[in-house]
C-alpha cells in the first residue's frame, strides 16, 4: 500500500511490518532486474524475480535461477557481484559457494543460484507462492 507521502507500508495480519520510501523500493526492483539480467547473460535457466515487498519485511526481492554446473553457478554469482559493485552496492553476505545452492544477500535483494536438483528440492517458488512474479525482462528492456 502506498500513502500520500510516497512511502510503502507493508502489513502482515493487520500489523505494520515495514515502512519504506517508494524510491528505495524502486531501486531494489531495478537491482533485482539487473541481477536477473546477469543471470540471463550467463545462461541461467528459468530466471525469475519474486516481489516480496508485501510478503515479508526482511527483503524486497528474490532472484532465482538455475545453473547446470558449479562453474556456471560461480560465474553467475561472481558477475552479479561485479554488476552490483559497479553501481556502488556491495554484497552483504554469501553462503553455499561450495554447494549446489549459492545464496547472495545484497540487502533488499537476495540472489539464489541453484543446481537443477537443489532448485527442485528447496522449491522456493512454491515456498514463497504468495509473492507475485516480476516481468524483469520488460523492466530491463524499458530501462
Amino acid at each position: 500500500m502506498t500513502n500520500a507521502t510516497q512511502t510503502r507500508v507493508s502489513k502482515t495480519d493487520g500489523q505494520v511490518t515495514a515502512i519504506r520510501s517508494e524510491a528505495v523500493v524502486q531501486r531494489a526492483l531495478e537491482n533485482a532486474c539487473r541481477i536477473a539480467n546477469v543471470c540471463d547473460e550467463y545462461r541461467g535457466l528459468d530466471t525469475i524475480v519474486l516481489d516480496l515487498t508485501q510478503v515479508t519485511p526482511l527483503f524486497d526481492y528474490f532472484v532465482i535461477t538455475t545453473g547446470k554446473s558449479r562453474r556456471q553457478l560461480h560465474a553467475i554469482a561472481d558477475h552479479s557481484d561485479d554488476a552490483m559493485r559497479d553501481i556502488g552496492s556491495q554484497r552483504r553476505s554469501t553462503s553455499g559457494y561450495e554447494t549446489e545452492w549459492v545464496c547472495q544477500d545484497y540487502g533488499d535483494v537476495v540472489l539464489h543460484v541453484f543446481s537443477p536438483d537443489a532448485r527442485n528440492l528447496y522449491d522456493l517458488e512454491n515456498l514463497w507462492a504468495d509473492a507475485p512474479r516480476v516481468d524483469w525482462q520488460a523492466a530491463v528492456n524499458n530501462a
